[in-house]
């Protein structure tokens, strides 16, 4: 019984491909046998929905409410569709801020800015400006749409960094489970330009203007992800064929240049990368990219657990602020951004 009552934890909880398990199941897997992926991109995107709605409750109450100025809503891509920004910044003062970006996640069909307001409240309540961005879902927009709008998007808040109090020399790419990959992907072309000319985006800012980038419960080798069990597989199958626009995926360019932890250069920016303990994606994903970065000589701080943790800390446990584990991970995500986003004090 405790089992059953871990798993449907997971489900309503989380937000990656895994909190699918016990709800679509075999439903769900008859759908991706079909010739088309929506009929599971659209069960996927419902089952998800609920979760980040859920998941935006439970961080409420630990945002703060007052002290945040917010412009909610504002366009970045001039009435094209999912192309809309929130912002966040600490009242009382004009000065630019380093600013962190966010890119929700949701297996790149689903989820949306307004799920991370509170989190990007509780952000901003430490000193900085935060962007919660969305970008166009497939399976209605296909790869690259989403890359090149949020690259467009990227450049929309450089040039309008006095009015939205961004300081254009200190950004930071974050993201989590999708939009972590997408954040992956966004700071690879920024900082390799073989890359860049290889999947034909032309980055609206410059290498030396990324502080840093944040990376909870990513997506970064899809050959991995390609060999994972069960429903797991399905759902990431499902998925991609969504956002990539064919089924059998896997060796074509677009899939191969999603997979970054095969791209990333040593000039990829300082990375914080966590996961949680119960998430698959952790010892597939995460910590493997981890050690890539390493090996390069990034500058990389992470954050892991034991399997045998006392907690079992689900995929995108970082917003699950009831836990003091993830509490915790905020603090650490703080410091971590304070140190390389601090400025230089000159003799």
């Amino acid at each position: 019984m405790a089992s059953n009552e871990k798993t449907l934890k997971f489900v309503t909880t989380g937000r990656g491909v895994a909190g699918t398990i016990g709800i679509l199941g075999a439903a769900g897997a008859a759908a991706f046998a079909l010739s088309s992926p929506w009929a599971s991109a659209m069960a996927i995107r419902g089952v998800f929905t609920r979760g980040a709605q859920a998941t935006s409750r439970e961080m409420e109450p630990y945002a703060p409410t007052s002290g945040i100025d917010a412009g909610l809503n504002l366009s970045y891509g001039g009435g094209r569709p999912n192309t809309h920004f929130d912002v966040f910044t600490p009242t009382g003062g004009q000065e630019p801020l380093a600013t962190i970006v966010w890119i929700h996640g949701g297996s790149w069909l689903s989820g949306n800015k307004n799920d991370l307001r509170p989190y990007l409240r509780k952000l901003a309540g430490r000193g900085y400006t935060v962007i919660g961005v969305d970008y166009p879902l497939a399976p209605e927009h296909r790869y690259p749409a989403t890359l090149v709008e949020l690259n467009a998007a990227l450049g929309y808040f450089v040039d309008h960094a006095a009015e939205l109090r961004i300081d254009p020399t200190r950004l930071i790419l974050a993201g989590d489970s999708a939009g972590a990959q997408l954040a992956s992907q966004l700071a690879t072309a920024i900082t390799s330009p073989d890359y860049a000319r290889a999947v034909k985006l032309y980055p609206r800012v410059a290498p030396e203007q990324v502080a840093a980038t944040v990376l909870h419960c990513g997506i970064f080798d899809l050959d991995a992800v390609a060999e994972m069990p069960g429903i797991l597989n399905w759902g990431f199958r499902a998925s991609l064929w969504a956002y990539l626009g064919v089924k059998d995926w896997e060796p074509t360019p677009e899939a191969q240049a999603m997979s970054t932890i095969t791209h990333v250069t040593e000039h990829f920016p300082p990375t914080f990368i966590s996961g949680g303990n119960a998430d698959l994606l952790t010892s597939s994903q995460s910590q493997p990219m981890a050690r890539r970065l390493t090996e390069l000589g990034v500058d990389v701080t992470e954050l892991f657990w034991a399997k045998a943790y006392e907690r079992n800390l689900p995929h995108e446990y970082q917003f699950h602020l009831d836990f003091a584990d993830s509490r915790d991970a905020f603090e650490t995500t703080v410091a971590f951004l304070d140190e390389k986003t601090a400025v230089p004090v000159v003799a």
